[in-house]
């Protein structure tokens, strides 16, 4: 690990972890309501905010496995 625990690492992780959950939400949305083809759009934002969080904590020297799938 090389940059430092403090608050504005918690600040960043914060932001890309909301940004995560509210993709998840809209994701939750378009599977409960059987739209397809917003369900294929929301999917891509929240890999893509999941991918934010995943390659910033990387960037902070912390590793998280992820499954292969």
């Amino acid at each position: 690990m090389t940059k430092p625990i403090d608050d504005h690492f918690f600040f960043r992780y914060r932001e890309l972890l909301d940004a995560e959950d509210n993709a998840f939400d809209e994701l939750e949305h378009a599977a409960e309501d059987g739209d397809h083809a917003r369900f294929d759009v929301d999917l891509a934002a929240w890999t893509k905010a999941l991918q934010a969080k995943l390659t910033w904590l990387a960037n902070c020297d912390y590793d998280v496995p992820t499954p292969n799938l």
